[in-house]
């Protein structure tokens, strides 16, 4: 085959196309996760010119001998447990509600949608002084409401912090679930819904028997982003709270940059960051597989 005709080959094209963004992901994604994982064997304060390999060293001291570990552990787990629930639940309700023929809607969409767009830190400055106790938004509504026993540090209490900023993390996510509910509701088929509302059925079964199984890819895609995101959880957490009270609000990813960048033991927060690997590839690839199963025994 001459070179010609290879380059009018479609397959060929295609691959041609490919080179150029596949040599910037190995180069800035491959690379960079690849030098994590030979780190998290080695032993290296960010400075020194030779790292020292110790094998599985660091991974035994995290898993051992680092009770922060597995307290970040736990609060990464609450945290995308509730990533699960609330955001993709939120978002689909806005996606619904503001999918109806209604007055302002492309506003509302809009400003539903305007947090997910602000930096992270940006927003955990605003809730930082909307949770302060004595001077915040929260604190001056509840007063002039008369309700000032409900006034509470929410991010100096270490029972409620977690949740306090779990809090402002659903306002900024879940205008991009919103979003994508939005985009699968575009796919749902108008004849069906008419026809099963012909039929006699009322909004909860028209939702549950045609709109639902339309959105089921959609729905797929949310909460593998709503994992991965949850996962990572890092800005909001890091300019509310910087993992106090007492670790209250600990996170994985928090506890590998505090390792790395300000204990100066890359070694370890290079291991906690591919711990953190494992878990996410141990929790989407399953269920993208499952999804994928389930999606071809119904077609």
């Amino acid at each position: 085959m001459s070179l010609r005709q290879s380059t009018h080959d479609p397959r060929m094209q295609a691959a041609i196309l490919l080179v150029p963004a596949l040599a910037i992901y190995a180069v800035f994604a491959l690379y960079p996760m690849l030098n994590v994982v030979i780190l998290s064997f080695q032993k290296w304060n960010g400075l020194d010119a030779n790292r020292q390999f110790v094998g599985m060293a660091n991974y035994s001291a995290i898993f051992t001998r680092d009770p922060v570990f597995w307290v970040a552990f736990r609060n990464t787990v609450i945290w995308t447990l509730m990533s699960l629930i609330f955001p993709p639940l939120v978002g689909l309700l806005l996606a619904l509600s503001l999918n109806q023929k209604i007055f302002g809607r492309n506003g509302l969409r809009a400003i539903f949608y305007l947090p997910v767009i602000i930096a992270p830190i940006a927003v955990a400055t605003m809730w930082k002084w909307m949770y302060d106790p004595f001077f915040g938004l929260f604190a001056q509504l509840l007063t002039s409401w008369g309700m000032q026993g409900w006034i509470k540090d929410w991010l100096g209490n270490k029972d409620i912090a977690l949740y306090s900023v779990f809090v402002a993390y659903l306002w900024q996510t879940v205008g991009f679930s919103m979003v994508l509910f939005l985009a699968g509701l575009q796919n749902v088929s108008q004849t069906l819904v008419e026809a099963a509302r012909i039929d006699g059925a009322g909004r909860w079964a028209v939702f549950k028997h045609v709109t639902l199984p339309a959105l089921r890819p959609t729905i797929t895609i949310v909460l593998v982003l709503s994992v991965i995101s949850s996962l990572k959880a890092f800005d909001i957490v890091y300019g509310l709270t910087g993992g106090g009270p007492a670790q209250s609000t600990q996170m994985l990813a928090l506890w590998a940059f505090t390792q790395a960048m300000q204990i100066f033991d890359f070694g370890r927060g290079a291991a906690i960051s591919v711990v953190l690997l494992l878990i996410t590839m141990a929790v989407v690839i399953p269920y993208l597989r499952w999804t994928q199963r389930h999606e071809e025994v119904e077609s």
